[in-house]
């Protein structure tokens, strides 16, 4: 059983900051990529930032120069640093676990539960 616990979301003004995590638990021996997805209201779930094991990045034109996604490949864990916070940064923020690899040599992708962000205007 594998389990991603996002926290760090809330409430913020306009300019504000806010640091999302998320832990990856369970029988997990390394996960190729972490990143961000956000849905807001009536709209598609799009990709925020992703990581790979090795540090690449990979930005949404929307947050780049705002956003910064690290990971620790130790803990499992990818963190979202968003600076600069606009009404429209406004979704619930999902983390994913893209290709987890367990003990039986077969990697699965995985979802967290969501974390609401609220960016006030």
């Amino acid at each position: 059983q594998v389990q991603l616990v996002e926290s760090g979301g809330g409430l913020v003004q306009a300019g504000g900051s806010l640091r999302l995590s998320c832990a990856a638990s369970g029988s997990i021996f390394s996960i190729d990529a972490m990143g961000w997805y956000r849905q807001a209201p009536g709209k598609r779930r799009e990709l925020v930032a992703a990581i790979t094991s090795g540090g690449n990045t990979n930005y949404a034109d929307s947050v780049k120069g705002r956003f910064t996604i690290s990971r620790d490949n130790g803990k499992n864990t990818v963190y979202l640093q968003m600076n600069s916070l606009k009404a429209e940064d406004t979704a619930v923020y999902y983390c994913k676990a893209e290709r987890a690899w367990g003990p039986f040599g077969v990697s699965y992708d995985y979802w967290g539960q969501g974390t609401q962000v609220t960016v006030s205007s």
